[in-house]
């Protein structure tokens, strides 16, 4: 392993660490101590990658969600049809906060909450990550599978908005359980689906045809 490979290792372990810690603790009461504790480094090493303890926080979210992004970008090339496409991104993302729970606490319960964090490349990062849903919305639009009279801004926040709600149940009140979070992506997909669809691509294409998980764990 390279001195540099190293570095990022040690990088990554930390953020990982801040995570946990900022998850179970909240962000006013983790600390430098904490995390470096939990990272099996000294505080002195943090600081040589992050400014400050806020500095910390606004890094958790960037290597996570460039990672959600490559995997949601992989998959979406082998799936044609934009509700499918809808389906996946939703179960996918909703896999990622299930496997990576420290980092869904963190976004959802503590940076939304955060203005300073607008300002921050992971924020940028997001935004960029949720330019998928427009894109995948457009398309349908322009395909002609989804009515082209409705807003790709305002069906991105109402399908991300739903789970956004029932993400943040799940990390604060523990329910839904993991299995039953997965099972909410065809309630919501549906519902968003059978409302812009139009009558020609409902008439070719019915929703029931739309992947599974189990098609989604395949590949």
């Amino acid at each position: 392993m390279t001195a540099k490979e190293k570095t990022e290792l040690r990088k990554t372990h930390i953020l990982q660490a801040a995570a946990k810690v900022f998850a179970e603790k909240g962000f006013q009461d983790g600390t430098i101590p904490d995390v470096a504790k939990e990272s099996g480094v000294s505080e002195a090493s943090i600081y040589e990658y992050f400014t400050n303890k806020e500095n910390l926080l606004f890094s958790v979210p960037l290597e996570a969600i460039q990672r959600l992004s490559e995997q949601i970008d992989f998959h979406l090339k082998l799936i044609r049809g934009s509700a499918d496409k809808l389906r996946a991104i939703l179960y996918l993302q909703l896999l990622f906060y299930i496997e990576n729970r420290d980092f869904a606490a963190v976004i959802m319960l503590i940076l939304k909450q955060n203005r300073r964090f607008i300002d921050t490349e992971a924020h940028h990062a997001i935004r960029e990550h949720l330019k998928t849903v427009d894109r995948v919305i457009q398309e349908g639009m322009e395909t002609g599978e989804f009515r082209d009279d409705m807003d790709p801004y305002l069906l991105r926040s109402t399908c991300l908005g739903s789970m956004e709600h029932v993400v943040t149940n799940w990390l604060m009140l523990g329910h839904p359980t993991d299995e039953e979070l997965l099972g909410w992506v065809d309630p919501m997909i549906k519902t968003l689906v059978q409302g812009i669809r139009t009558e020609n691509a409902l008439h070719q294409c019915p929703f029931q045809h739309i992947a599974k998980p189990e098609d989604l764990d395949a590949l």
